[in-house]
């Protein structure tokens, strides 16, 4: 089941191009990454995808429906966001936050479930005012988890997280994948995302320079050109890293 489809996707604003030309697809039971250097179109691809802002060109459909035709509450019912400016600084605690995330639902069934899953259950009557920054990214991955939608859209979901939570979201991410859910993130960390992601999409300037399997995608030549700086894919312990070739 194909749960995104992405043709010819374009976006300017004040006359700079921050996406051309973007095809992609997300099927039901992929994780799907997306790579790139800083400024090369990936937040704005996520909200553009979200429907948060419309596309200069090209179309954007959900489930085979075009997302302009889409309200707020069948959005909501479609896809769920992790964006990367995360709010820190409101009065709720952990719990109250996860569970905003079913709040169209009105189904709190899975509350105590999705709180375990990315251990916040011994946090969860603290306030996200006092969490830290990886604590943060954890409620806000709750959140959208709770909200039940078929397509996750995460802007950054490894943000400020330590090597062992990093390992336990991605798990816990795999995990959801099935006939009728389908994930599309954006990732920093070219490693941990080539042990998880079925599938790659690397952006440049605003237009995808290449896609496929890992094995495709993360190469010498492709990573160093995007960039702008030599880099180097190792096979250590049958897991993939990129580093610095310098």
């Amino acid at each position: 089941m194909t749960l995104l489809e992405a043709h010819d996707v374009g976006f300017v604003i004040e006359g700079a191009t921050l996406l051309d030309g973007v095809d992609l697809d997300v099927a039901a039971g992929e994780l799907v990454a997306v790579i790139g250097p800083n400024g090369a179109g990936k937040s704005t691809l996520i909200s553009v995808l979200a429907g948060d802002l419309a596309p200069t060109s090209g179309s954007v459909a959900l489930a085979g429906t075009p997302i302009g035709d889409l309200d707020l509450a069948e959005l909501a019912a479609v896809r769920a966001v992790l964006s990367q400016h995360r709010v820190t600084g409101i009065p709720f605690t952990v719990a109250d936050v996860v569970a905003m995330g079913a709040h169209r639902s009105g189904n709190l069934d899975d509350l105590s479930g999705v709180l375990d899953a990315f251990e916040l259950a011994a946090i969860g009557r603290r306030t996200v005012a006092s969490l830290s920054g990886g604590e943060h990214t954890r409620v806000e991955l709750a959140r959208v988890v709770m909200q039940g939608a078929p397509l996750l859209l995460l802007d950054e979901p490894l943000a400020a997280l330590d090597v062992a939570h990093e390992e336990r979201v991605l798990h816990h991410l795999r995990s959801m994948l099935s006939p009728r859910c389908g994930v599309l993130a954006v990732f920093h960390d070219l490693s941990a995302a080539a042990t998880y992601a079925d599938r790659f999409i690397l952006l440049s300037g605003g237009e995808v320079i290449a896609r496929g399997e890992p094995s495709d995608v993360l190469d010498d030549a492709l990573l160093s050109e995007a960039y702008g700086y030599a880099m180097r894919v190792h096979r250590i312990a049958n897991r993939t890293v990129v580093l610095p070739a310098e």
